[in-house]
């Protein structure tokens, strides 16, 4: 487990709820941005967090998929969510992030730019997807407010089905 997934952990159990909420009742996400924008996704689902590695093009994939890179013996796809998302490409800054998601046997890592923390929400503050988004297609699993910030949660089943 990388150093940053560990400190993210590690701030979560520190944000322990005192109130005593039903464990249950809370959703731990885990949050970052691309371009403007924060999104969530569920932390259980975060195989490993690393800095970027080189990678390989592959011929003939969209040009979300940045190609491939070698975690550890396994060959992983590399997608960029800037381009993915229709956000406007940026040089490599020193905050961008591999985040490499599970789910089943579906495994790849995505660019993002910044890991921005460790959310613990209640799921009564988590509305669904705007309709604008709803369908099998989109994303978007739900909205969740915070404070005074909205955060997006991902569908990572639908992030990681391949489109290549």
């Amino acid at each position: 487990m990388s150093d940053k997934l560990k400190q993210v952990i590690q701030k979560q159990q520190e944000q322990q709820s005192p109130d005593g909420e039903n464990i249950d009742e809370i959703l731990q996400l885990v949050g970052f941005v691309v371009g403007e924008e924060e999104y969530a996704i569920p932390i259980l689902t975060i195989q490993e967090i690393i800095k970027p590695i080189e990678h390989t093009r592959v011929p003939r994939t969209p040009t979300h998929v940045l190609g491939v890179f070698n975690l550890r013996g396994s060959v992983i796809p590399l997608i960029d969510l800037r381009i993915k998302f229709g956000v406007q490409d940026i040089k490599q800054t020193d905050d961008m992030r591999y985040i490499v998601l599970k789910d089943g046997d579906e495994i790849a890592g995505f660019v993002i730019d910044r890991l921005n923390q460790a959310i613990r929400i209640n799921k009564k503050s988590i509305d669904p997807a705007p309709e604008a988004t709803t369908g099998d297609k989109s994303l978007i699993d739900g909205v969740g407010k915070q404070d005074d910030k909205i955060i997006t949660i991902l569908k990572v089943n639908k992030l990681l089905q391949r489109d290549f």
